[in-house]
């Protein structure tokens, strides 16, 4: 770890937690307020996703989603101070029988998600609560950023795992008995993922989870660290999803997809204030696949 990596770190965690929040909660409504282009892609996205509420609505949920984002990175480096001792602190698991009974399986697990509530604290949350895991992530643009990152996420044992190329990895890891956690909501370029339906619009979406699942035979479950109102997280492991498996790998990429896509987008409206709306989900646009073909 660099010098000013350390130093960083003491002065961020010198400052207290309820401090920390309250200033990134600040910094997330100038933010909403100063940025109008930011703000226009929420509003957006919002108000398509959810055509039956009001603007009033829209405006409350766009607001908890900056305060949302805000949290996740007012926390973050609390996940270095996780332990089996106050794990329980932070986090109540629900559906933990699920994971252990997909880790019996011996084929590895894959656990999908999105970018919700803190999926950061999950990550480091079932590491302590089972075993360290490997998180398929995108390489920051800032080393910086990137090095302290990739420090507290090894601080409960897991792994960050670029995701380019890792396809490989990911196989060679399922077949020791790893587990792989994937966020799966976001927009990909047309040649990387294919549309499906996301909040009745066509979203390019990663591929790659359904095609690890049909190869390798690996149980695939959902998981969401939702943020509840006295501010702890409940982590909520789903049921093994089934896999459909016709031996039509375009179809059955396409199906599966659908159904894990579609599991995030019913908890998403659970919880909406909770999602990071700000990404341009819906970037790629269909004709661009139509035009590439």
């Amino acid at each position: 770890m660099s010098l000013k990596l350390k130093i960083a770190i003491l002065i961020f965690r010198a400052v207290p937690l309820a401090v920390r929040r309250a200033v990134f909660s600040g910094l997330a409504r100038l933010g909403y307020y100063l940025l109008v282009k930011h703000k226009l892609i929420v509003l957006h996205n919002l108000t398509r996703a959810f055509p039956e509420k009001s603007p009033a609505e829209i405006e409350r949920i766009a607001k908890g989603s900056y305060r949302s984002f805000a949290l996740v990175v007012a926390e973050f480096s609390e996940i270095a101070r996780l332990n089996p001792d106050n794990i329980h602190q932070w986090v109540h698991f629900q559906g933990l029988e699920h994971y252990d009974e997909a880790i019996r399986k011996g084929k590895g697990v894959l656990l999908f998600s999105g970018h919700f509530g803190n999926w950061e604290i999950g990550n480091a949350a079932l590491a302590i609560a089972r075993k360290p895991l490997i998180f398929i992530y995108r390489i920051l643009d800032s080393a910086f950023l990137e090095e302290a990152i990739t420090y507290v996420r090894a601080s409960c044992g897991n792994i960050s795992l670029d995701k380019e190329k890792a396809m490989l990895p990911m196989i060679h890891s399922l077949k020791k008995g790893a587990t792989i956690s994937i966020l799966i909501d976001q927009n990909v370029a047309h040649y990387e993922g294919i549309f499906i339906d996301f909040f009745g619009r066509p979203a390019c979406t990663t591929s790659g989870l359904a095609l690890l699942a049909l190869y390798t035979g690996a149980p695939v479950l959902p998981v969401f660290t939702t943020r509840m109102p006295d501010g702890k997280y409940l982590m909520e492991i789903g049921a093994e999803v089934a896999i459909r498996n016709t031996g039509n790998r375009d179809a059955d990429v396409r199906e599966n997809t659908q159904s894990f896509t579609g599991i995030i987008e019913e908890h998403i409206r659970k919880y909406p204030e909770q999602w990071l709306w700000l990404h341009q989900r819906w970037k790629t646009k269909l004709c661009q696949a139509r035009s590439s073909g």
